[in-house]
């Protein structure tokens, strides 16, 4: 990293601002003394023309060339008609000409030049005016200093303090001013640095100005809301987990304790059903807190083209259910899914119908506007409309659930719910007669075929229509 990254933003906005400000007063000082020079130079000429012309007129008048005023601070050479030098400044008596420029009579000429043979390493305005006198042409020639590129102080110091002034003013404003603007970011840095896994209490505070600051703090208030219902899910699921797993274990070692305590009396064959009873329990729990753990990391199974009509069908028809089901099925219902994600859904809902119904099941599958619509309706309490969402909660199981399953889990709806999400879709438990009915929308489409009933051949209760 060079050594510029790793100055400060606020260093950084502040030597380029002021990095722009000098170059633009340096370009305006710039313009400012080329504009001030041209105007001295203008002037100065116009005051040298004059004085120029001013003598060439006592001259003609009959004036001796040693009685013509000179220019102030200047210079100047009278030459008779034959070209002589008639009269001249003391600075540059015998010296020969100041320049070589020639113009019509009556009528003057300028120059500025910094090759000055009569005055050699200075810079000179020249004015050179032809005059007529009654033996010929004369000439009068004057000069004057040249105005230097800084014109004079009295225009580059206040430049030059004006510059100073400028480049300083915005050095300081944009210092200050990026300061004011980053200190809520040093407030959220701060904020940040006191949130640890263990307390994500803390929330950072929010700028009262509607910015893009503002836009970050609420941001990352709104993550840290995520994060702390995320950590507070995961200690609660722990919680559940840990309690759930902790029962089947605590009933298998008090069987086993029991059996020991009298060896040869102990009816082995009976205990070892209690033991196979909470190995099961336990086998189902960790299988279910498994797939949890996969859904929460986001992991999803081959996706694929499925037909969902054959799909449900095969599912029904694998083994016999103690509660008799109505299919009602359209047939080439097609969605793109995880077969093994779908077929655990679909398990999931039969299985909690089938823990609720008291005599019947009825599965029904339809293609409504692009989606595909499963619901599994069980005949039996139902769920109060109070409760229809806790359910969906991990380790969550109503008192007739209790009653009529104690060894269940509480996971299978939340993964049952979890894994339609994953497919894009919904799973709700809506208004029924009777009992739960459970709903899975998920998008699908249709395929051309024949309407028929596809149905588990074991089952042949009830006809479909």
């Amino acid at each position: 990293m060079s050594a510029w990254h790793r100055l400060s933003i606020r260093t950084r906005l502040t030597a380029v601002a002021t990095a722009v400000m000098a170059l633009i007063c340096t370009v305006a000082a710039v313009f400012i003394l080329m504009a001030g020079r041209q105007a001295a130079i203008d002037y100065r000429t116009g005051d040298l023309v004059a004085e120029a012309v001013n003598a060439a007129r006592q001259m003609r008048g009959g004036m001796s060339p040693l009685l013509v005023e000179i220019p102030t601070h200047g210079s100047f050479q009278v030459f008779n008609s034959t070209g002589a030098v008639v009269a001249t400044s003391p600075d540059i008596a015998g010296k020969p000409p100041m320049t070589t420029l020639r113009s019509d009579v009556d009528a003057y000429a300028t120059t500025r030049s910094c090759h000055v043979p009569a005055i050699p390493g200075k810079c000179k305005i020249i004015v050179v005016n032809p005059f007529h006198r009654p033996d010929g042409v004369w000439q009068v020639d004057m000069a004057v200093p040249d105005v230097p590129w800084y014109v004079g102080p009295q225009l580059l110091i206040p430049l030059a303090a004006g510059w100073l002034l400028l480049v300083g003013t915005t050095a300081a404003g944009v210092f200050r001013t990026v300061g004011q603007t980053l200190a809520p970011v040093s407030a959220i840095s701060g904020k940040l640095a006191q949130i640890t896994s263990s307390d994500l209490s803390h929330r950072v505070p929010v700028p009262k100005y509607q910015d893009e600051l503002r836009e970050l703090a609420e941001t990352a208030n709104r993550t840290l809301d995520r994060a702390e219902s995320a950590v507070v899910r995961q200690l609660r699921f722990a919680s559940d987990a840990s309690h759930d797993l902790r029962n089947p274990l605590t009933a298998m070692r008090t069987q086993i304790e029991e059996a020991l305590m009298d060896p040869r009396e102990a009816d082995w064959a009976l205990t070892a059903e209690k033991l196979l009873d909470s190995v099961e329990r336990l086998q189902a729990l960790v299988t279910d807190l498994l797939q949890i753990a996969r859904l929460d990391a986001g992991a999803t199974g081959h996706r694929e083209t499925i037909d969902l009509t054959g799909l449900v069908a095969g599912e029904l028809g694998r083994r016999p259910r103690r509660v008799p089901i109505f299919p009602r099925l359209t047939p080439g219902v097609l969605v793109d899914g995880d077969r093994i994600g779908l077929t655990r859904l679909l398990n999931n809902l039969l299985d909690n119908a089938e823990r609720h119904a008291e005599s019947a099941i009825d599965v029904t599958l339809a293609l409504d506007s692009g989606t595909a619509v499963l619901a599994v309706c069980d005949d039996g309490e139902g769920v109060p409309p109070d409760k229809r969402e806790v359910i969906f909660q991990r380790f969550t199981r109503l008192e007739a659930s209790r009653r009529k399953d104690a060894g269940g889990t509480g996971l299978g709806l939340p993964i049952a719910r979890q894994l339609a999400e994953g497919h894009g879709g919904t799973l709700t438990l809506e208004d029924s007669p009777r009992g739960a009915r459970f709903v899975l929308r998920i998008p699908g489409r249709a395929v051309p075929t024949a309407e028929h009933d596809l149905r588990p051949r074991s089952e042949g209760t009830a006809p479909a229509t």
